[in-house]
């Protein structure tokens, strides 16, 4: 590659150290904006559903997008909808993170990021546990397809479903060279979260605003970690330059 630098330019600074340059610091710097740029929208994008729950304002907006949704409902659709809710639920999410965890610690060696994953996912649920007992929004009670407990407000489908498909795009990008496997890696993470959301609303367990407010505060907290991350990662680069000079 011309200028001495290595052909998997993009993702050469998380596994070898030799090719430190200034222009990955700034590449450092410019991510670190835009992770704090997300984080605070994603925490103003909360707070507005906060208070129109609080509010009582959004009820209209609610029950459309339940009509609407539910309008589509059917025996086939209903048994995706129970598919998409059951991988988003407890049991699936933990044993996925878990097999991240592995293929990150075995596989790729890279152990700053699971320490990541492990940053995103337990905060991720002390968030929307911590936040449901806050608010005590009542789940919906117009049309049920299937049976939850607890509080409604946020979502912990969406919460975790953002966090744990956002964390793994964030770090499969890093490691995928070619624009049309990065795309497939988008696509198929965007589907995912989408769907688990929409099932829920779907299934009646959710109001819109649940799944809206749960994606909102899932990326803020997601946004946060990965600053942190990046930050870290900056610091760490700055001291192996100057003990190498």
């Amino acid at each position: 590659m011309p200028g001495g630098y290595p052909d998997n330019w993009g993702t050469w600074w998380l596994t070898d150290e030799r090719y430190y340059d200034s222009r990955f610091i700034m590449n450092l710097k410019s991510q670190l904006a835009i992770a704090f740029i997300i984080s605070l929208a994603s925490l103003l994008g909360f707070g507005a559903m906060a208070l129109f729950v609080s509010k009582h304002t959004i009820v209209a907006f609610d029950s459309t997008i339940i009509s609407f949704v539910q309008g589509f409902e059917a025996r086939t659709l209903t048994a995706i909808m129970k598919f998409f809710t059951l991988i988003g639920g407890t049991i699936p999410v933990v044993v996925l993170t878990l097999l991240s965890l592995f293929f990150l610690y075995w596989v790729l060696k890279h152990r700053s990021e699971l320490i990541l994953l492990i940053a995103v996912m337990s905060g991720a649920n002390i968030l929307f546990v911590s936040l449901k007992l806050l608010f005590h929004r009542a789940r919906p009670d117009l049309h049920r397809l299937a049976e939850a407990s607890n509080y409604s407000f946020p979502s912990g489908h969406a919460t975790m479903a953002f966090a744990l498909y956002g964390v793994l795009t964030f770090i499969l990008w890093r490691h995928i060279s070619t624009g049309l496997k990065r795309t497939i890696l988008i696509t198929l993470s965007v589907f995912m979260i989408l769907m688990i959301g929409i099932s829920r609303i779907y299934l009646g367990v959710h109001y819109p605003s649940d799944i809206i407010a749960g994606y909102f505060i899932s990326a803020f907290w997601l946004s946060i970690a990965i600053w942190f991350y990046m930050l870290y990662k900056e610091r760490r680069y700055e001291r192996i330059h100057t003990r190498n000079n």
